[in-house]
């Protein structure tokens, strides 16, 4: 993949990015204050920047452990700067994206890219653009993207005038997984091994020429594995250019943003936004995988709705997965993660494990119940939250009973068999008269749309 420059684009060379302002051209622009010969070790919570004569450079194979043991030969000359980031982290905790995004640019220059992804990181441009100084944009075309993101791409290139080139997949990996397991498998299968292929792969080729990359991650995108990230951090699953976990370091500018304030800042701008946003798309991937949210989703439950909402990661953040005491990355077949409950109203009725088996017996109820499946560190039950309270204000006192389940942790192979637990949440309705509970087909959750679910069926 390239990277997209405010003057000139970039060629792409081996598996990594071309070399900004490289020797071999005397003409190529220069578009950053450091020496081609800086580089940068990463470890644990510091950088160790060198900057060397090019005649004797010679780039480590290792990441350096510590900065504070550094031997120079007679003919290097070295000076060593250490950085924390975790530090810095706090630091910039309150700052603004501006000026997240000028330090990020500031600190690595030609070294550092924007990752652009075709949605809301039109953002992470314009800042980039504010500040003054030049900047360079990636992409991964995983070959199954929308037209209209192709024609997003073009809008934002003619906007700034700049070149945004491209990593894509190798073209032998994908014909090997189209071939063996057909064009759709990630719909059977999970869409981890066509992530993999399409996405993380060439990614990884890109950033292993780079020093840093930057990102449009925000906290509130998906509370079940972002809700923790800070605005720059040591990078904890790819490697940069000097190799080694802990070689490349990851900016999240807009981490503290609300996605509201983002929106805002894009139409302040009069910047170019892809025009699926405008049918109901808010988080946009490849075609198969994304769709159109409903009233009462979370934005995110628009990539593979076909799976839990553990997997809502491409891998292309996999560092924020947390691993818990079990080892279950939030898929909680163990221990369930210790999280506040939600759903908390005095017109919702908690059920046990026996209350909803009790529930599963009685053939004659007195009256229906309407129960939702849940686990609360789900974003997607989050964000149903308001509206099923609400729901249960409105039909209290009106002869149906509003309850819900815990159905993660030891209940969920329970709630599976038993109960149609496909993915969280799930709302099944038990009428008076039937023995089997109703599943509510929809995925649009407003007060309205279930109460006449209940309505219908009652």
């Amino acid at each position: 993949m390239a990277l997209a420059v405010t003057s000139s684009s970039t060629a792409i060379s081996g598996t990594s990015f071309s070399r900004l302002g490289s020797s071999i051209d005397p003409k190529a622009p220069q578009i950053r204050s450091l020496r081609l010969s800086d580089r940068t070790h990463v470890a644990a919570s510091s950088v160790v920047h060198m900057s060397q004569r090019r005649s004797s450079l010679k780039r480590s194979e290792s990441v350096v452990p510590r900065a504070a043991t550094i031997s120079a030969s007679p003919e290097v000359e070295e000076k060593v700067a250490v950085e924390d980031f975790g530090q810095l982290a706090k630091e910039l905790n309150n700052a603004s994206p501006l000026e997240i995004m000028d330090k990020a640019l500031e600190k690595f220059g030609n070294d550092i890219a924007i990752a652009f992804s075709g949605a809301e990181d039109v953002a992470l441009i314009e800042y980039a653009r504010l500040t003054g100084r030049p900047f360079r944009v990636f992409s991964l075309d995983t070959g199954r993207l929308n037209p209209e993101t192709y024609r997003f791409f073009d809008a934002v290139e003619k906007h700034y005038g700049i070149r945004i080139e491209y990593m894509f997949p190798d073209a032998v990996e994908v014909q090997g997984l189209v071939r063996s397991k057909g064009l759709f498998s990630f719909y059977e299968d999970g869409h981890q091994e066509c992530c993999r292929v399409r996405k993380v792969r060439p990614l990884r080729r890109a950033l292993k020429g780079l020093r840093a990359w930057i990102t449009g991650q925000r906290k509130d995108q998906s509370p079940g594995t972002r809700s923790e990230i800070p605005v720059v951090q040591v990078d904890p699953v790819f490697e940069g250019m000097d190799g080694g976990i802990g070689s490349l370091v990851k900016w999240n500018p807009v981490a503290n943003v609300d996605g509201g304030d983002v929106w805002n800042f894009l139409r302040t701008m009069d910047v170019p936004v892809n025009s699926l946003h405008a049918q109901g798309y808010v988080s946009i991937g490849c075609e198969p995988c994304t769709r159109a949210v409903l009233p009462g989703q979370h934005e995110r439950e628009g990539r593979w709705w076909w799976e839990d909402a553990k997997a809502k990661e491409c891998g292309l953040h996999k560092g924020n997965i947390k691993e818990n005491v079990n080892g279950d990355s939030g898929d909680n077949h163990g221990k369930s993660p210790v999280v506040e409950d939600i759903f908390e109203s005095k017109n919702l009725v908690t059920l046990s494990r026996a209350g909803i088996e009790n529930l599963m017996k009685l053939e004659n109820r007195k009256e229906p119940w309407i129960v939702v499946l849940y686990a609360p560190w789900c974003p997607f039950c989050q964000a149903m939250e308001e509206s099923y309270v609400e729901l249960a204000e409105k039909l209290a006192g009106k002869g149906v009973k509003v309850a819900k389940f815990r159905a993660d942790g030891d209940q969920k192979e329970f709630a599976k068999k038993e109960l149609q637990l496909g993915s969280f949440p799930t709302i099944l309705l038990f009428p008076k008269s039937a023995s089997k509970p109703i599943k509510y087909p929809s995925e649009k959750r407003d007060v309205d749309a279930l109460t006449s679910f209940v309505n219908l069926l009652r």
